[in-house]
């Protein structure tokens, strides 16, 4: 299957009201939520964890800040299991239930920039956003890719990085098998890299201030933005910088609360116990961006 035949048919299969279980948890009420770089279409999408997080909140706007299907992966390998479409009906359940879903495309989804414009089952498709918040601040919404150098000027060794990022990935996945089984925790070998590899550290933090500056000469106040996979939420020479991080790995969201207060969430200390111990948190290792 073609990747926009992907995309297609994910968004307009019909949503299935009686399916859902009720919430077993109580449902936090936000007025914004963004995630990002779920990499539907991948093994490494922890798709679980993100029904709970969808099951157990609500909001006025979800923004899907890019990245959500991986159509690189899928034009390699089609991996499509059926709590990937679940994932897909929720988020169409609630954009039919009174949700303002936002969608901007990402790298990895990059095929869905030609629909801009257009509305797939109540989820608006969009480039870029400008979003207010309650206390008045205007923060730009985008996936963030425009400001990679590797994407922008050797795509070619992005699509490289991401085939072997995925044997990293699988090596990952058996190191922790052995782990477990020796009662040892879950170790993120990407997220040490991140951390003791000098040239990624000054990457991530080029990114940053990169997509902080074009916010601050656009005249707003601040930016929301994915792509790299790390959460944060600081201030860069005035300009708020937030990125919701990615649901490989992380599992956060970033929040907007009823008075414009922002939060990271990080869901992996939400979810109930039986499901943090779960095989298939082993699969936990970062997508390439």
């Amino acid at each position: 299957m073609q990747r926009d035949d992907a995309f297609l048919a994910a968004w307009r299969d019909p949503v299935g009201e009686a399916s859902e279980e009720p919430p077993q948890r109580p449902v936090q009420r936000f007025r914004t939520l963004w995630i990002s770089d779920l990499h539907l279409g991948t093994p490494g999408c922890q798709a679980r964890a993100l029904l709970d997080f969808l099951k157990h909140t609500e909001c006025e706007t979800l923004f899907l800040v890019g990245d959500i299907i991986d159509g690189w992966q899928l034009r390699r390998q089609w991996y499509w299991p059926q709590e990937h479409n679940d994932v897909i009906q929720k988020l169409l359940r609630k954009a039919r239930h009174g949700t303002r879903v936002i969608f901007v495309p990402g790298n990895h989804d990059e095929f869905a920039r030609k629909y801009l414009g257009h509305n797939f089952g109540g989820v608006e498709v969009a480039d870029e956003w400008v979003h207010e918040t309650a206390d008045g601040r205007r923060l730009w919404v985008i996936h963030g890719d425009l400001f990679d150098g590797v994407i922008q000027c050797a795509k070619w060794l992005a699509y490289v990085g991401d085939s072997l990022y995925e044997f990293t990935l699988k090596l990952n996945r058996h190191l922790n098998s052995l782990r477990a089984r020796v009662g040892l925790p879950y170790w993120s070998l990407s997220r040490y890299l991140k951390g003791k590899v000098k040239r990624a550290v000054n990457y991530v933090s080029d990114f940053e201030s990169a997509v902080a500056r074009e916010a601050r000469k656009r005249g707003l106040q601040g930016v929301v933005c994915g792509h790299i996979h790390q959460a944060e939420l600081r201030d860069i020479e005035g300009t708020l910088y937030a990125n919701d991080g990615d649901w490989v790995e992380s599992l956060t969201a970033l929040a907007e609360h009823a008075d414009g207060r922002l939060e990271i969430l990080h869901w992996e200390s939400q979810l109930p116990a039986q499901r943090k111990a779960r095989p298939v948190r082993a699969r936990g290792e970062t997508a390439p961006a």
